[in-house]
């Protein structure tokens, strides 16, 4: 007599389960308690007489025929997970174009410049998926990215924006107070905020890289204070009174705005390898939507550098 096959929730329970070798940690992936993940894996295996995992009182393992059914769910998730994708797109309104961009990138240099895109592409509906992770143009439901980093991502094309200038900046009140910025040196008395990160071979520009192109030579970051993120460099200087490094291009509205203040004309650039590309599938080069926004958003840069 046939069997009922497990449901695609039941099935993901199951899969995380076998990857993770942990019902604790498949139960956070989930959203489910570590006893529901084991109630779930006890129900798969009765509806389908076969034993899934061996378990002890500190570990389970899979089965022969759960090693199996394992990879054959994962195949089955991800197929219908991109099945899924596609059938998205189809329907959605085909004027419609879905960037998955970061937060950062979104609010201090792309939402700024979007009336100009607005009025020059009035039949594009343009979306944009926040995040900070890759995305995959099989499984998800993106049209185009825009992204930090070299611009090689395979089966896809890239063009690169422009190339990030770090320079340090400070709030309006800092200088107002009477602090003295009149040489590099003078940093030396205040708190120095800046990006603590790195990639690959590239770490971001901080203090030290810095100070020795400003021919400070004997640098102690012992005032240094290090941030995972941009963001919280600007917050800092803003609320904090110290100086910070930042990334031009990120700030420019905050300087066009009097909200920060650029010192000093010495700026350091990131590896030269990496920038901010927008990427997108080779399969839609020919797309007229993705002409429309890379046209944009290369005018735009344009603009940017010919200032």
């Amino acid at each position: 007599m046939s069997r009922m096959l497990p449901g695609t929730r039941a099935l993901r329970t199951f899969e995380a389960a076998g990857r993770h070798l942990n019902f604790t940690r498949a139960a956070a992936e989930v959203g489910l308690t570590p006893a529901a993940v084991s109630h779930q894996i006890k129900e798969i295996e009765e509806q389908l007489g076969i034993v899934l995992f061996t378990r002890t009182s500190r570990s389970i393992q899979l089965t022969p025929s759960g090693a199996l059914l394992l990879e054959a769910a994962a195949e089955a998730l991800d197929t219908l997970q991109r099945g899924i994708s596609r059938a998205r797109r189809i329907a959605r309104n085909p004027a419609h174009l879905h960037i998955s961009t970061s937060a950062r990138f979104a609010t201090n240099w792309l939402l700024p410049r979007l009336p100009r895109f607005r009025a020059e592409n009035p039949t594009l509906e343009l979306t944009f998926d926040i995040a900070d992770e890759i995305r995959d143009f099989a499984v998800d439901d993106i049209d185009g990215a825009i992204r930090f980093g070299t611009g090689n991502y395979e089966h896809a094309r890239s063009d690169r924006l422009f190339d990030t200038v770090i320079a340090p900046v400070c709030s309006p009140k800092l200088i107002e107070s009477g602090a003295r910025l009149e040489e590099p040196r003078d940093l030396l008395h205040h708190t120095l905020f800046h990006v603590d990160w790195k990639t690959g071979g590239m770490v971001w520009p901080n203090w030290r890289m810095w100070m020795a192109a400003a021919g400070v030579n004997d640098f102690d970051d012992g005032r240094c204070v290090g941030f995972p993120d941009s963001s919280h460099v600007v917050q800092a200087v803003i609320e904090g009174g110290g100086v910070g490094l930042a990334d031009l291009n990120m700030i420019a509205n905050d300087l066009a705005d009097g909200r920060l203040v650029r010192v000093f004309d010495i700026g350091i650039s990131v590896a030269p390898e990496y920038a901010y590309h927008l990427v997108y599938p080779e399969s839609s080069s020919d797309d007229p939507r993705i002409l429309a926004f890379r046209e944009w958003i290369l005018s735009e840069t344009d603009r940017l550098s010919s200032r």
